[in-house]
Order: structure tokens, then C-alpha cells, then sequence
């Protein structure tokens, strides 16, 4: 009777645990899908944007020349130091003066001597004249002392261009700077001859300040810029080039921090490249430039009253290009493709494909795929505080 007992308990017991294991299992398998996504969201930045041509190009120096001996002699000094700048007219060297010294001296014995000698054929064409009128002496004496002292004029001439010309090869003695620059290191040594068979390059010098900017513009770009300025009614005049800003950015700097304007237009176009050359001109009177540097440059070509900008960061890319997801109907999330422009600080002008009403996604773009739900939170487009605020997201996603 006991065990009957015990094994009726048993199989109650048995049943009772499945009962419960079974309700157990049938309310865990009950599917609650979880919320939509948070995510932020923005309207676009309308405002005026100053439209650019963003373009690469090469510093050039004002002036680039090499320094030659351009008479003959030995090296007697140099007075500079490599790599020094130096003044206009500064010395840098100086070649042996004896010879051209001697030649000086030899040029201003000989005028010395066609003076004196015009001196007596002045006195002998005068004495003549003055026979003439007292009917003492013939017409042929007093041609032959005009002839004389003609000579002896033209003899002055010659022996002073002699005089200068000996004055300018001593001058070529003493190689001076022809310009503010930099000079390089001396490619002759003291005691070098040099002139033997020509000029001879001691060094070179190179002007940097201020410093040119070469850079090239495609016939697009040509062409748009007489379409836009035929719009205005203006034409182009080349002496309206140092009212049209330029300014370049180095590969290590951020943005354009060096402010110039435009020196020079070709006048055609490179049939070979389909480009136009332009130069604009810079002040570089710390000599951070240096002449050959890769620049970015960017020259104003317009300007847009309600441009729209967003966040750099809020632009993905694909196959079609560029495109930002925005929030469409019922909060669902749509892709739009989209043609960017330049860039603003933190934003970039949007130049098709966006309209003002349409609200950006601009933080938690991982957890927005298009076509899905999400929870917006709408905010304003604010450069600094949403890019601060979806780093400290990722931090934390990560």
C-alpha cells in the first residue's frame, strides 16, 4: 500500500514538472521586436557661400638667375656665405682687378692725348679762318685744318667709349647681387680662373618673396568664367587680374592660409593639354614658401545667395557617387544620391539632389539602413557639437 502511495506521488510530481516546463518554454518562444533606432537628425545650413575653383599648382620665385663671371681672371675672394640673403648690390665676388686697373689707366692716357690734340687742331682752324678773311691763305687750308680737327673730335668719342668701356670690365671685377634673394652655395673656389672661354657660373640667387604660384585651369572652367562674367556684363581684362583673390594651402596645413591674387593669364590655350595657364602672387616675407612646393590652390568664380551645406561627415559614398540618408515618411529611412561642391570648414556645399525640408541623418548613421524605422531626434546642423557628440557615440559603440 506504501509503495503504491510513493509511486502515485511520483508520476504527480512527474506530470507537474512538465506541465510547468511546457508553460515555461511556450512564454519564452513569444517574439517582441525591439524599438526603432535612435537616431539624430538635421535640416540643412542655407546660407551665401562663395563659390571656388579648387585647383593644384607649383610655387615658382620672382626671380631665379645664375651668377656669372663675366670677365676673365682669377678668384680672389668670396663674401657672401651659402645660403645667405643678401641685399641688392651686395658683393659676392671679387675677381682679380690688376689687368682691367691697367687698361682703365691706358684708356684715359690715350683721351688725355685726342684732347690735346684737338686742342692744336682747334687753334690751327681757328688761325686759319682768321687768314681767310685777310685774303693770307687758300680755301684748301682751311678744309684741310676743318678735316683735322674733325679727326681729332671724332678721336675724343673713340677714346672716351674706350674710357667707359675699360670702367665697365673693371666694374665686372666686383660680382654683386643683381636683386634681393638668396644666394647659393659657390660652385668656384678662390684662386679659380674663370672667363677663359666665356662666362663662367659662380652661384645662383633666388628671389622668394614675394613668390609666384603657377597653376593650370581646364577649357570647362575657361569657359564657364566668360559665360558667368558675359551673364554680369563684364568682360575680362588682364588688368583686372590684381583685383581677383587667389589663395594656396601647403600639403601640411589645413584650409588656404596664404592670401594673394592673381598676376598673370596666358593669352591662349595649351592645344596639347586643353588648359590655360594662370600665375597669382603671394607674400612670403617669412619665407615659409618655398620656390616648387605642391599647393592647393582655390580662386573665387561666383557666389550662391541659399546655398545648402551639411556635415562632411553625414556624406557616404557608392557606386552612383555621393548620397546622404535622410528621413522620409512614417520616419522610414531614404537614400538620396547627391552632386557635392566645396568644402566649408566642417560642411560641404550640397549642389544638387538635397532640398532645404529634408532632415539630415547626421549621428547613429551605422543603426539607419534605408528602407528601415527609426526614432529621430531632431537638432540643429551644428558642426562642432554633432561631430563631438558622434565621436563619443562611436567611442562608446566600439
Amino acid at each position: 500500500m506504501r509503495g503504491r502511495l510513493h509511486q502515485g506521488l511520483r508520476l504527480f510530481l512527474t506530470f507537474t514538472g512538465m506541465a510547468m516546463l511546457a508553460g515555461c518554454e511556450e512564454s519564452g518562444n513569444t517574439y517582441v521586436p525591439p524599438p526603432p533606432p535612435p537616431v539624430r537628425v538635421a535640416l540643412p545650413v542655407q546660407e551665401p557661400v562663395t563659390l571656388y575653383f579648387e585647383l593644384t599648382g607649383n610655387t615658382a620665385p620672382l626671380n631665379a638667375v645664375d651668377i656669372e663671371a663675366r670677365v676673365q681672371g682669377y678668384v680672389q675672394s668670396i663674401d657672401y656665405q651659402d645660403g645667405m640673403m643678401v641685399k641688392k648690390g651686395t658683393r659676392l665676388f671679387g675677381i682679380e682687378r690688376d689687368t682691367y686697373e691697367a687698361q682703365l689707366d691706358q684708356a684715359k692716357a690715350s683721351l688725355a692725348s685726342q684732347q690735346a690734340s684737338q686742342v692744336g687742331a682747334k687753334q690751327e682752324y681757328d688761325r686759319q679762318l682768321n687768314l681767310m678773311k685777310q685774303e693770307v691763305t687758300t680755301q684748301t687750308a682751311v678744309d684741310s685744318a676743318k678735316a683735322t680737327l674733325d679727326e681729332a673730335n671724332a678721336a675724343i668719342l673713340n677714346a672716351q667709349a674706350n674710357v667707359e668701356l675699360a670702367t665697365i670690365n673693371l666694374g665686372y671685377t666686383e660680382v654683386l647681387a643683381p636683386f634681393d634673394g638668396i644666394v647659393t652655395d659657390h660652385l668656384v673656389d678662390i684662386g679659380t680662373l674663370v672667363g677663359v672661354s666665356g662666362p663662367t657660373k659662380l652661384a645662383s640667387i633666388v628671389q622668394t618673396d614675394p613668390l609666384y604660384a603657377y597653376f593650370n585651369v581646364s577649357e570647362t572652367q575657361v569657359l564657364m568664367i566668360k559665360e558667368t562674367l558675359a551673364k554680369q556684363g563684364h568682360t575680362f581684362r588682364q588688368t583686372d587680374l590684381p583685383s581677383i583673390p587667389a589663395e594656396i594651402g601647403l600639403q601640411t596645413e589645413e584650409g588656404y592660409p596664404h592670401k594673394g591674387h592673381l598676376d598673370y593669364v596666358s593669352p591662349q590655350l595649351d592645344a596639347s593639354t586643353g588648359t590655360l595657364q594662370v600665375r597669382a602672387l603671394f607674400d612670403n616675407k617669412d619665407h615659409a614658401m618655398l620656390p616648387g612646393l605642391f599647393v592647393r590652390v582655390r580662386v573665387p568664380v561666383g557666389h550662391n545667395d541659399k546655398a545648402l551645406l551639411v556635415r562632411d561627415d553625414t556624406i557616404g559614398t557608392n557606386q552612383l557617387g555621393s548620397y546622404v540618408l535622410v528621413l522620409g515618411k512614417d520616419n522610414v529611412v531614404e537614400q538620396k544620391q547627391v552632386k557635392t561642391g566645396q568644402r566649408e570648414g566642417a560642411l560641404r556645399v550640397i549642389q544638387s539632389g538635397l532640398d532645404s525640408a529634408d532632415w539630415v541623418v547626421t549621428q547613429g548613421i551605422q543603426q539607419a539602413i534605408p528602407g528601415s524605422k527609426v526614432t529621430p531626434e531632431k537638432i540643429e546642423m551644428n558642426p562642432t557639437a554633432n561631430a563631438a557628440g558622434d565621436a563619443k557615440a562611436n567611442t562608446t559603440t566600439q
